[in-house]
């Protein structure tokens, strides 16, 4: 995948994920490698400073659980403006992916000037 590409969506994957239930750096690699059938391989050199950053925005809040095997390992969650970001993030990925298809696609949103898709708007 164009590492370009992958850059600008990375934090939706990432609020996407942790929106479903709390859980940490490893699981959250693995969960988006198997949602995506392979797809996104994401690497700590780009998930650990996305987290960071996304908990120092705000949107994520993190703390530490020990493991069965006394490790510690930490865990993030969503907070409720990161809620608000990820719905918005949500939409825009929508309305961005019908663009993109409709233009590779040849398809006209309603000939001869349809709707147009709103531009993103966030928190």
């Amino acid at each position: 995948m164009d590492s370009k590409l992958l850059s600008g969506c990375v934090e939706m994957l990432l609020l996407e994920t942790v929106s479903r239930a709390p859980t940490y750096g490893y699981a959250i690699t693995q969960e988006v490698l198997q949602r995506s059938e392979g797809y996104f391989e994401l690497k700590e050199g780009s998930l650990y400073p996305a987290l960071h950053r996304m908990e120092s925005q705000g949107w994520l809040e993190s703390y530490w659980l020990d493991t069965e095997d006394g490790r510690r390992r930490k865990y993030y969650r969503l907070t409720a403006l990161g809620a608000t970001v990820c719905a918005a993030k949500r939409a825009e990925w929508e309305r961005f992916s019908q663009a993109v298809g409709s233009v590779v696609r040849g398809n006209a949103a309603g000939a001869g000037g349809g709707a147009r898709l709103a531009a993103p708007v966030f928190p």
